[in-house]
């Protein structure tokens, strides 16, 4: 979300003088944990609020208010010249559970698996490891392999990627480049292996999509509510497409 927070803070500021809004990163479980501590007045995230840190809210009197304010697809990449351009989930959990250790065994070279994630206290790390990893079975508890990499940003993500051979990593939409190469998914096998973008998303058939959010200490009002009405705007979803995410659409 930094990106997008970056870029829509920017834009609204220029056309609004006399707001200012300050934007800091370190991953969504770090924005919940200010907004359950009422020191942010809006905590971006990439995943839904869990139950527990509602819970830590509400204690502190606080009551999170929820809203979607653009959608995402988390692709899966590999280095350009790796040869594998198609994986099914059950591919990918095995991968990253350690199962899976060399890319022959998913069609490609005789090559170890370097595996990449973001950090834990990131939304993507969570929403990978329950979606992906888990296969989005709550009662499952496994981990990720512990030779996993874990990288703090979305950016050096894509530039171990690029520069090893051997990786599989995952990232949102908006961050992948050209120095890396986006892998086609399926459910399982026999269906269709379909690429991430804005299409896939809206229709559903990618099966790694998520709604990304901006939750409030309570209902927002005056300049807050103003500027979460103009970020869900026709202007500020462009923004959301320019940066290579998915717009709401209907603004919901």
């Amino acid at each position: 979300m930094i990106n997008l927070a970056l870029a829509w803070a920017e834009e609204y500021q220029k056309q609004h003088s006399e707001v200012r809004i300050s934007v800091s990163g370190g991953g969504t479980g770090i924005g919940l944990a200010a907004l359950a501590n009422n020191t942010v007045d809006i905590a971006n995230a990439s995943r839904e609020i869990k139950s527990e840190e509602k819970q830590l809210a509400e204690k502190n009197g606080i009551t999170p208010k929820e809203f979607i304010v653009a959608r995402d697809a988390i692709a899966v990449i590999v280095h350009p010249r790796n040869p594998v351009s198609q994986l099914t989930l059950e591919q990918i959990s095995l991968i990253y559970r350690g199962k899976i250790n060399n890319w022959s065994e998913v069609g490609g070279e005789n090559r170890p698996i370097v595996r990449l994630s973001r950090e834990t206290n990131s939304g993507t790390h969570v929403y990978f490891l329950e979606t992906v990893v888990r296969l989005g079975d709550k009662k499952d508890k496994s981990l990720f392999s512990p030779n996993t990499l874990l990288l703090p940003s979305s950016e050096g993500i894509i530039t171990e990627t690029s520069d090893n051979p051997n990786a599989i990593g995952y990232d949102g939409l908006g961050y992948v480049a050209p120095s890396v190469k986006t892998i086609a998914i399926a459910g399982k096998i026999g269906e269709h292996y379909v690429l991430p973008a804005v299409a896939t998303v809206n229709d559903k058939t990618y099966p790694i999509s998520r709604d990304l959010y901006m939750y409030t200490p309570g209902e927002p009002q005056g300049t807050i509510l103003d500027y979460l009405k103009w970020v869900r705007s026709t202007e500020a979803q462009q923004i959301v497409t320019n940066l290579g995410f998915v717009p709401i659409l209907g603004n919901p």
